[in-house]
């Protein structure tokens, strides 16, 4: 079979870098890289790609001239890597899969253009660089930049492309790798086992989220009441980050919805001690006076209160649990992207970064 990956995007594109579709040889067809656009010159693209053996790159834009040419309606660009999936490339799937069995972060590079297309290098965090890395992309130098701008994206938890020379030289562009980032899912700390809880975890499970509900009080921090939670921790908020605040970081969230002093303000606390990157606090904004007050007796200071989201959410008029979840992550969302919460019709400029 071949293998079409998309691994860089201009402008409005429907998938993200990463996003793949797999063709058999008889034209059988799994998964996506355009939710439609341009499937079917793909698929011919890469029956070609079979026939020759060699991958290569592939690009799909919008034409004014041509109304009725294969691209994006939306007007955007994309640029796919077809490859035919040989015994090296199962090596690394293989590798890959093992891998998200046991829920372990890794990029996968791979030569897109330049010497060398094709080739793969695996990389892995770990404390001694020969633990880090299966595969090779052709040349040591190489190997060792790619490796090491790959460990960068992942834990940013992105994918694209990058340009180097031929030794892995800064600022040249003899080869193009793809990036291509497997990350751990986000998590999403739920202090509090109260109604708007629930909503909160559905939502954050449809958007990948890894979800934890923790409260002290045991009637009510059950699984049959979360179902869908990952995990649900009966303890106090405070005691549960000191066991997995260090592996917080800014792709994370941190929701206190208890508004209750004796339980928000040691959660509160022990978040601003990590790298999460959103925390946010249920409560009107006369709780909200009140709790700082608490939060300056606990230390808190104005680089702390800062970082605090409260009340919690975007003013979209959420007033159901629903809602609310809707509110919360849009402004995760939004935080992320540092985008603004304008509605689109009211602003210029592009709809993606």
């Amino acid at each position: 079979m071949a293998l079409a990956r998309v691994v860089d995007l201009e402008g409005s594109g429907p998938r993200l870098p990463g996003a793949a579709m797999a063709i058999t040889e008889d034209g059988e067809v799994a998964g996506s890289v355009s939710g439609g656009c341009v499937e079917g010159a793909v698929v011919t693209a890469a029956l070609e790609v079979l026939t020759a053996g060699e991958g290569r790159m592939v690009t799909f834009g919008y034409s004014d001239d041509e109304a009725f040419a294969v691209g994006l309606t939306c007007g955007g660009t994309i640029h796919l890597f077809l490859e035919a999936v040989d015994d090296s490339t199962w090596t690394a799937l293989d590798s890959l899969e093992s891998l998200w069995e046991h829920d372990s972060p890794c990029s996968l590079v791979t030569v897109v253009e330049g010497p060398g297309t094709g080739s793969k290098l695996l990389v892995r965090p770990g404390d001694e660089v020969a633990d880090q890395v299966d595969g090779t992309l052709g040349e040591a130098g190489l190997d060792r930049v790619a490796a090491r701008d790959a460990l960068g994206e992942l834990a940013a938890g992105r994918s694209g492309v990058r340009h180097y020379g031929e030794h892995g030289e800064a600022r040249e562009e003899a080869v193009q790798v793809f990036v291509e980032s497997f990350a751990p899912p986000p998590q999403m700390l739920i202090f509090g086992a109260v109604d708007f809880t629930a909503s909160l975890v559905r939502v954050s499970k449809v958007l990948g989220y890894r979800v934890t509900v923790c409260d002290a009080r045991e009637v009510f921090a059950t699984k049959k009441r979360f179902p869908l939670a990952d995990e649900v921790v009966v303890d106090w908020p405070n005691r549960l980050l000191d066991q997995v605040g260090s592996g917080l970081g800014p792709r994370d969230a941190v929701c206190v919805l208890t508004h209750d002093n004796k339980f928000d303000v040691p959660a509160i606390v022990s978040a601003l001690e990590t790298e999460v990157g959103y925390i946010g606090v249920m409560g009107s904004r006369r709780t909200h006076e009140n709790r700082l007050e608490r939060l300056t007796e606990a230390g808190v200071d104005d680089a702390g209160v800062a970082r605090l989201r409260s009340p919690i959410g975007l003013d979209i008029g959420a007033r159901t649990p629903e809602e609310t979840a809707i509110s919360i992550m849009s402004e995760i969302i939004a935080l992320r992207t540092r985008r603004s919460t304008r509605a689109l019709s009211a602003i210029d400029g592009p709809i993606h970064d």
